[in-house]
């Protein structure tokens, strides 16, 4: 299967991506938010339960696992991977190992995980994963993203996508631009432009088949502590402009990241753009929280009661694909049930 035809299934009309990649440290804060307590046994069941549920047929082309989640057998039989693929969807792994600090930087950072990359790769193609991803994290401040973090973090997304390819599976490629500080959306929109000419800059110089790739980008948004906030439409109208102008053509799935959104900004944002998409890119969700957080918390209720756990998540993954469509609206957000 060439890569392009991994990417469309990964990024078919209706489907996006969950991000189940927490590490155990971030998942340890999100058990502990529902007083659960951070087991190997525990994640494995959150984990399982969602892999298990009809919403993975029906509109999640791919999932994003942690280094112990891929290795894991489920108590209902096959391994996690096989689980996923068993559903329709396509395994992919998590395979930056975190930002750092970057030398001769004040607070930015740059994200690692190159050594030895080549040699986890082939290992991770055998334990069944078809793509990967990788997380550049760019701060908006007064002098920040300064051009060393934009070029550093650029040329660590390219090599790492470059060797993906070489190892045949698909990357995800996700410079995203915090919502934290008080800047306003037209300073999110200039560096957000600024970040992704220069990663495709490196891309393209790494010889990176851009029709074998997948972007995860942030929404243009204003900062979460910005007086000035932005209506839905603004968001999709400057988000859509900012993709338009800064990536190529070729690139066959854009999947936006929630980034710090609710569940239903994130929906609503992202049915504002496809209303308004008239591009040819496919423009769907790769949600961690955006996907999670409500059958989260019915873990936290009761880690026995499936249905539930399910549900939940059923309704978040059903929301976001009409979303992916321009099709969601307020009144079938409500209506639960109809996901169930």
């Amino acid at each position: 299967m060439s890569l392009n035809v991994i990417a469309k299934k990964i990024c078919v009309k209706g489907k996006g991506i969950l991000a189940a990649d927490e590490s155990t440290g971030t998942i340890a804060k999100r058990f502990k938010s529902i007083n659960v307590e951070n087991l190997e046994k525990n994640r494995l069941s959150f984990r399982q339960t969602l892999f298990n549920s009809s919403a993975m047929k029906d509109f999640i082309g791919g999932v994003i696992l942690f280094d112990e989640t891929i290795r894991q057998k489920t108590t209902l039989g096959p391994t996690i991977p096989e689980l996923i693929s068993r559903h329709g969807a396509v395994p992919g792994i998590k395979v930056d190992k975190g930002a750092k600090l970057l030398a001769g930087s004040e607070g930015e950072t740059i994200t690692e995980g190159l050594d030895g990359l080549r040699e986890r790769l082939k290992e991770y193609y055998d334990l069944g994963a078809r793509f990967t991803k990788w997380r550049a994290v760019y701060k908006i401040g007064e002098k920040f993203p300064s051009p060393n973090s934009i070029k550093s973090n650029a040329h660590a997304l390219a090599r790492y996508a470059a060797l993906v390819q070489e190892a045949k599976m698909v990357p995800i490629v996700e410079p995203e631009v915090l919502m934290d500080g008080s800047h306003n959306i037209d300073k999110c929109f200039t560096v957000t432009t600024d970040v992704l000419n220069e990663c495709y800059n490196e891309l393209v110089n790494h010889q990176v088949d851009l029709k074998g790739t997948i972007l995860k980008p942030n929404m243009i948004v204003p900062g979460s502590d910005c007086k000035d906030q932005s209506s839905t439409e603004e968001i999709a109208k400057k988000t859509l402009d900012c993709l338009k102008k800064n990536v190529p053509s070729e690139v066959p799935g854009i999947a936006f990241l929630s980034g710090g959104q609710t569940e239903i900004e994130s929906s609503k944002n992202l049915n504002e753009i496809n209303k308004i998409n008239d591009s040819n890119f496919l423009i769907t969700f790769s949600y961690g929280r955006g996907l999670q957080a409500s059958a989260l918390k019915e873990f936290g209720k009761n880690q026995n009661n499936l249905e539930n756990i399910q549900k939940a998540f059923n309704h978040r993954a059903k929301m976001n694909s009409l979303s992916s469509k321009g099709e969601w609206s307020e009144d079938l957000e409500s209506r639960k049930e109809s996901a169930a």
